[in-house]
Order: C-alpha cells, then structure tokens, then sequence
C-alpha cells in the first residue's frame, strides 16, 4: 500500500540533486577560471622579469660600448681639419686603417672612448619612480634609455629562412600562432639608467703572466644599472606608454669597468 505522503517525493529530490549538482559545477568552473587567470598573471611576472633583465644586459652593453669605443661608419669619423700637418693626416689614415669593420661596415671608433660620467638628467618615468631607494632631487645618469619594444627586439627570432618559414610555405595556424606571440611581446617594454658611483676594486682576469684570475686590481669605477620589465595596456601605442603600466619589474646590478 502506498503511503499518500510519499506522492511527488523523487520530484523533490531530483530537484535538489540537480540544484547540488549545478552548484557544484558552477564552483568547478569558478575555481577553473581562477586558476587560469592566476597561470596567465604569473606567466606575464616571470616574462616581465625576463625583460628586465634584458634592460640590466642592454645598460651594461651601453657601458661597454662606451668604454671601448662607439660603433660607426670610417665616414663619417672626423678628420684632423684642413690645418692639419702632413703627419697629423698620414695618423689619421694609419688609424682609419687600423680599424676593422664588422659585417654591417660599421668600425668601432677607439679614439672616442671614455668612461661614462654622470651627466645626465633621469626622466622621471614611472620606471624611475619604482626604485624608492634613489634620492630623485637633481639625479643624474649616465645613460637613460626608455620605451624599448621588447617584441621589436626579438623580432629576428621569428624570421626563419627557406622553406621551413610558416610566412611562406602557407601553414595558416602556425602563422596565426606567430603572428599572436610577436603581438603579445611587443606589449613588453624595457627601459634601463645607470649611474657612476665612483671607484671599485677591479678583478682583472685572463691566462697572461702578468695578469691571472687572482689579480686584484684597485683601479676601478663601478656602475650602478637600474633597469625595468614592462607590460603595457593592451592596445597601448608603440612609441607611447607612461601610465599604461600593467606590470611593472624593477631590477638593478652593479657592473666594474677598469680605469
């Protein structure tokens, strides 16, 4: 015999089942997207880092090619003027002699090298605004290069010769893919300044008699290199980012250069 009050009970618990059963594939799905939004969030920290740490190398490249002389063409090198004496000519020539040329013609001028000094005044960008530790008032730099497009940067990476270029041999999702990767780099940025901060030991190394890995040399001028990972807005112009930060990195090394 069926008891009345059991009448339309499976109806109610089918209803709460699914009612469970909903709720708990909602959470799923919350819980799901909040641990791929965390992924993508941590992926664009560690590549901002990876860019800053592009800014620390270029600043110290910026240094070194400093110290050793700047790249240029024999060209547009000065000569010693028209005053100039016949063995202050036949110098010049000997020296433009000298100076060998790398793939792309470009020499490197040794007769201009230096030591960078401290002569520039620091843009006050929100890079340099990261760096609580540096007294802003009257700051000078040696260098101070901002706004540099990572994703321009590496760029030739992509650029793969022959048939195996997906440009050129049509294969449409590879392209897609490439296409989407170069346009999510170039939201990265890098910016980098150094700073003088005057003499360091230098530690010279080398398998010369005079000179081995356990010389210690006291002549030396240390450089400071301050340098950032940037992500820019979304759809933010090239050439134009300060307040369109997302993410920003800063970094910062000590490099020591011989006097």
């Amino acid at each position: 015999m069926i008891n009345k009050n059991e009448k339309g009970f499976a109806l109610v618990l089918s209803l709460i089942l699914l009612l469970v059963m909903s709720l708990m594939g909602g959470a799923l799905i919350v819980i799901s997207s909040g641990d791929h939004q965390s992924n993508n969030t941590s992926d664009q920290y560690q590549q901002a880092f990876y860019v800053a740490e592009t800014g620390l190398l270029e600043g110290e490249k910026k240094i070194i090619n400093q110290f050793l002389g700047p790249w240029t063409q024999k060209n547009d090198i000065s000569g010693p003027g028209e005053l100039a004496t016949e063995d202050e000519t036949n110098a010049h020539d000997l020296y433009l002699n000298s100076l060998t040329a790398d793939e792309g013609g470009d020499v490197r001028h040794t007769n201009d090298r230096s030591l960078p000094r401290n002569q520039i005044n620091a843009i006050d960008t929100n890079c340099f605004k990261s760096f609580r530790n540096i007294k802003r008032a009257d700051f000078q730099v040696t260098h101070h290069v901002v706004n540099q497009n990572f994703g321009k940067l590496i760029e030739p990476i992509f650029e793969t010769p022959g048939e195996v270029d997906p440009l050129t041999t049509g294969d449409v999702k590879v392209m897609e893919k490439l296409t989407k990767e170069k346009e999510y780099l170039k939201r990265f940025r890098y910016e980098f300044f150094s700073v003088n901060i005057g003499s360091a030991p230098y530690l010279g190394t080398g398998s010369s008699i005079k000179k081995t890995s356990n010389n210690s040399q006291s002549l030396g001028t240390a450089y400071k290199i301050y340098a950032c990972g940037i992500m820019v807005a979304q759809g933010t112009e090239l050439d134009d980012y300060d307040g369109e930060e997302e993410i920003i990195i800063p970094l910062e090394t000590v490099m020591v250069m011989p006097n």
